[in-house]
């Protein structure tokens, strides 16, 4: 059985995304075969590989993808989730095929301020929070 490629799109594929795919292809992996990639890829954020690492999953060796280069190669899937707001979101190519477009706005991880401490609280609650939506996806996918 094939699996579901989903792509998961934010702004520098530097956090929510990483998060995303890696939780999916940890949590669901037999089924599911995540990708990621930014509309401006940048560097990946060391507080949320941190944090990752924190909750037993290791995203320090991820590299940030392009999602145009992902359009261009031709690259197909079951569905495109952006993890930013929705209007980033709606900057996001159409892949031909996709069943579905969903946007799950989480609040994003370079724009938080503290300390490293508090910075890694709120961190924490998003990784939570996309953890969450990524079993529900599970549960409710086919």
């Amino acid at each position: 059985m094939d699996k579901i490629k989903v792509l998961f799109v934010c702004i520098h594929n530097s956090a929510r995304s990483q998060m995303a795919e890696a939780f999916l292809n940890t949590l669901g992996g037999d089924r599911f075969s995540a990708e990621s990639a930014g509309l401006e890829p940048g560097t990946l954020n060391p507080l949320v590989v941190k944090s990752m690492a924190d909750a037993g999953i290791d995203i320090s060796q991820n590299k940030t993808n392009d999602v145009f280069e992902f359009f261009k190669e031709g690259r197909r899937y079951n569905y495109v989730i952006t993890v930013c707001d929705e209007a980033s979101g709606e900057r996001c190519p159409i892949f031909p095929g996709a069943l579905k477009k969903l946007n799950w706005s989480f609040p994003d991880p370079s724009a938080f301020m503290g300390t490293e401490e508090e910075k890694l609280m709120k961190i924490a609650e998003v990784r939570n929070a996309i953890k969450l939506r990524i079993k529900e996806f599970i549960i409710t996918s086919n």
